[in-house]
């Protein structure tokens, strides 16, 4: 019997290589495009502050309509367009982000703001790895929906563990308001809340800042911890351009717009000279940054890395 030899040059198999994918790509059955998932962002961001854990919450996002109808009130059209498509900001929309705010002293396990309800407030909190079980104190920044809508879910309490802390003046302000939100969601805890003034501690390293104008006692809150600052703003200033490149714009939800703006100038120009982060519960997720001075106003630096490491 004759022995045959074969000789496979590299030439010929690179080449039958090659041919590979085709002979597969014909004889395979093919296989159906990627599914569409949507838009999406991740639920938690944690950082350190000293030896504090501070965790920003996405709690709910939604596009809203026509911005200039709440921010820029008292601008022109005109101005208002050329300062959006400076800053690549479509005119006829605008993303909306709510994050209410975790922090771990290592004794207390803090909450600032709910969100507009039970549902998204307790999702984010477990895709975090809290339970609101876990949550020690709820602080109540303002009364506003959004930040109040996650204390119960039709009368049932979210935080069955927590006691509760808000400004007196902001209370006092919703008690005679005849407001259908606060009642279904702050009256019934009313017993159990602490009522504050500013420059009261919630707890060792978090201290009430006034901040009014926003709503009649809205209150931020300073974070100190091992030396470092940050603090949580909340709504004195929602939009990281619209509110502190032109911090004088008037705001719809503001409820005293003079004292709103001077309030913003007060707060932007402390963050700015002493370089103190800060966390806007609207700013763009994870709604954590710096601010510089620019020109008559402000401008926004996201947080990159600065509390990241160890």
């Amino acid at each position: 019997m004759t022995r045959r030899t074969f000789n496979i040059t590299r030439r010929r198999a690179l080449m039958g290589a090659a041919a590979l994918p085709l002979t597969a790509a014909t004889t395979s059955p093919a296989f159906a495009a990627a599914e569409m998932m949507g838009i999406a962002t991740t639920r938690f961001n944690r950082v350190k502050l000293g030896s504090f854990e501070v965790t920003t919450l996405l709690a709910g996002t939604r596009t809203v309509p026509n911005p200039q109808s709440i921010f820029g009130m008292n601008a022109t059209p005109e101005e208002f367009a050329e300062v959006s498509a400076a800053a690549n900001l479509p005119t006829d929309k605008a993303q909306f982000f709510f994050t209410p705010t975790v922090v771990n002293t290592g004794e207390k396990l803090v909450l600032f703001d709910t969100g507009l309800n039970a549902g998204g407030i307790s999702g984010a909190l477990k895709a975090a790895g809290y339970e609101p079980e876990q949550i020690d104190t709820v602080v109540i920044t303002h009364m506003h929906g959004d930040h109040i809508g996650g204390l119960n879910d039709e009368g049932i309490p979210t935080f069955v563990n927590a006691d509760y802390v808000t400004g007196e003046t902001e209370f006092d302000a919703w008690d005679t308001a005849a407001n259908e939100g606060f009642e279904a969601k702050m009256r019934p805890l009313a017993e159990q809340t602490t009522m504050i003034k500013g420059g009261a501690s919630v707890t060792s390293g978090i201290t009430a800042v006034e901040a009014f104008g926003h709503t009649p006692g809205h209150m931020a809150y300073m974070l100190e911890s091992d030396g470092q600052q940050m603090l949580l703003a909340v709504d004195f200033a929602n939009h990281y351009v619209w509110s502190l490149a032109y911090p004088d714009w008037e705001v719809k939800f503001d409820r005293d717009k003079a004292q709103a703006a001077a309030t913003r100038r007060k707060l932007l120009s402390m963050m700015a000279a002493d370089k103190i982060p800060f966390v806007g519960y609207h700013m763009p997720f994870p709604g954590m940054g710096y601010v510089e001075t620019r020109g008559d106003g402000f401008h926004f630096v996201a947080s990159s890395y600065q509390q990241l490491m160890d």
